[in-house]
């Protein structure tokens, strides 16, 4: 039988083929973004079954198998593993032109070194084999980081965490840097204040900090995030509906914070300058400790009133927005610019609408002091698929410098998703052979394509973040 995932698959051309065996295949990772829990890595966790491992935390897989009727008892519920794993295996036959169909199979192929098609026929024999495997000491968590040639991770952490775990990781290295990124998402979200006073508690006591007024809460943020560089943090990220750039005066945003600290719910106008002012001297923050800043712009979460108060967030309700993100965006990154605090920068958009909004905007405000400082980040989410890859690329290249892209990230709670870097790699040299193959770059500039190629799978990322 022909295996699916072939040496060449996702490769057109001949000249595809090279870009990818000659000098995409053999780069480690730099897996800049990620949603892996520290403890699960400091422990090198061993994995129960193919289930755990798989279908655990995963709401791609949990939202295609809803869209396939299969009950919330065999995705989130307390049903038995291999049940569970039986209707993701009757699932995956409906995921054709799906990208979950590529992954599953990647994933199968290079964790597990097994080239079966998984279906109902086949579900016994690959959970059982896989779990077999993960039994063994190179599919524990640590050990699968390795297969795959990571050489760094960034997790995503509050600043409330204390970094014990990354402090015990950098104390017994195992071949893979982990490293903290900052995510204070938290520390604005001032919409609901009976939640936002038990931050500012946690936030305080992290601090060492009584926070009564907006200066203390600034003063508290400060000090977390000099921590997190002394712990080797060199990078931000930021998960929001929109950049936020309005109008405020210093005396607004502490009666705002006085206001929510005494419980009471603040207006839109309030909630907009209040997030305004924390994003700007978030950024402020950033430049200051030479960190780089990622904003992840556009998704619209927590849909389905019903479901979120059984299961909470993070569950697959999460959707595509549809904001206007321009004006906001640009005046965000004027006013740093216009005062010498804009950092490195990376634009990821949830909307495809915005690939080109992103684009342009990125470029709008770089400056000549780093190679690619400003730019339109990769596929994020629900783009993280071929369509919106080649999407991005397009962008990117007709309005920047392809050739200066920092690369693919997993964004992902999973450890068997480096699969995503490979797939990635492949579309890559696949737009890129294209194009030498019909003769819109030059066959004479191979050494400069390959050197392309490494740098985008590997070097830019190494050189950006600085790890």
């Amino acid at each position: 039988m022909e295996e699916f995932i072939g040496k060449d698959f996702m490769l057109h051309s001949d000249t595809a083929k090279e870009l990818y065996h000659q000098s995409a295949e053999q780069m480690p990772i730099i897996d800049y973004h990620c949603h892996l829990i520290p403890d699960m890595i400091a422990s090198n966790y061993k994995f129960r079954d193919l289930t755990e491992i798989w279908l655990g935390g995963d709401h791609y897989k949990w939202r295609a198998m809803r869209g396939n009727g299969v009950s919330e008892d065999y995705i989130t519920g307390d049903k038995p593993s291999y049940e569970k794993f039986e209707k993701w295996a009757a699932t995956v036959p409906y995921t054709f032109r799906n990208p979950l169909y590529h992954w599953t199979h990647l994933e199968l192929a290079r964790a597990f070194g097994i080239n079966k098609i998984l279906k109902p026929e086949t579900a016994r024999e690959i959970y059982d084999e896989c779990t077999e495997k993960l039994q063994k000491d190179e599919f524990r968590a640590q050990g699968l980081m390795q297969k795959f040639n990571v050489k760094v991770v960034c997790t995503t952490d509050d600043p409330v965490d204390d970094l014990h775990v990354h402090k015990y990781l950098a104390e017994h290295p195992f071949g893979t840097k982990v490293v903290p990124a900052w995510r204070p998402d938290k520390a604005m979200a001032i919409e609901k204040p009976e939640v936002y006073k038990s931050y500012i508690g946690k936030l305080s006591e992290a601090a060492g900090i009584e926070i009564r007024t907006f200066t203390d809460l600034m003063d508290a943020l400060q000090k977390r995030h000099d921590f997190f560089a002394s712990m080797g943090a060199k990078l931000s990220d930021h998960g929001l509906e929109n950049f936020y750039a309005a109008d405020y005066t210093q005396s607004e945003i502490d009666a705002i914070f006085r206001k929510v600290l005494d419980g009471k719910a603040p207006t839109a106008d309030e909630l907009e300058k209040f997030r305004s002012a924390m994003l700007y001297e978030f950024a402020v923050m950033d430049h200051a400790s030479g960190w780089a800043q990622q904003f992840h712009i556009g998704a619209i979460r927590d849909n389905n009133s019903r479901m979120f108060k059984i299961l909470g967030p993070d569950t697959g309700y999460d959707a595509i927005h549809d904001l206007p993100t321009a004006a906001a965006g640009h005046r965000f990154l004027n006013r740093l610019a216009s005062e010498d605090k804009l950092t490195r920068t990376i634009l990821y958009n949830l909307n495809p609408k915005d690939n080109e909004v992103f684009a342009t905007m990125a470029y709008t405000f770089n400056d000549g002091t780093f190679p690619g400082k400003m730019q339109l980040g990769s596929g994020w989410w629900f783009l993280d698929q071929e369509d919106g890859m080649r999407k991005q690329m397009n962008a990117l290249s007709a309005l920047g410098l392809l050739s200066r892209f920092v690369g693919m990230l997993t964004d992902s709670r999973s450890f068997l998703s480096y699969p995503r870097h490979e797939y990635f790699r492949r579309i890559l040299c696949d737009v890129l052979g294209a194009d030498v193959e019909s003769g819109r770059l030059p066959r004479s500039e191979m050494a400069q394509l390959h050197q392309m190629v490494r740098d985008i799978c590997y070097n830019n990322a190494d050189r950006y973040f600085g790890f």
